[in-house]
């Protein structure tokens, strides 16, 4: 099971395996605190593609559609997820973003389901 969660929440036990999605280190955040199991920097948007978006809703279809087209010469990456899905119960995408219902980890879990 993939679920999503702010980098800024605790830590649970209950997450399972986790990796962090997002190409810049979340402000505030010790590794320590983050608990990752995997930082998939390479995964998140570019960095023009980042700045455009710049978290407005206005922008999110169009920012999806652009975001799966980049994820499309991801696939390793999309692989190392899946994989850690098969070997976890639970693989959780850790994310930065404020907006919970705008974030690179949404577009990334439903790359995941189509796959």
């Amino acid at each position: 099971m993939i679920v999503l969660k702010r980098i800024y929440e605790p830590y649970s036990e209950d997450d399972g395996f986790r990796i962090l999605v997002d190409r810049l280190w979340p402000r505030g955040v010790s590794k320590e605190k983050a608990a990752l199991d995997l930082w998939l920097k390479d995964l998140g948007p570019s960095t023009e593609l980042r700045q455009w978006f710049a978290h407005d809703p206005e922008k999110w279809l169009e920012f999806k559609a652009k975001y799966k087209v980049e994820l499309k010469n991801k696939k390793a990456y999309l692989q190392e997820i899946t994989t850690a899905a098969q070997q976890h119960k639970v693989v959780t995408l850790l994310y930065g973003a404020k907006d919970e219902a705008h974030n690179e980890a949404l577009v990334i879990a439903e790359v995941l389901k189509s796959m």
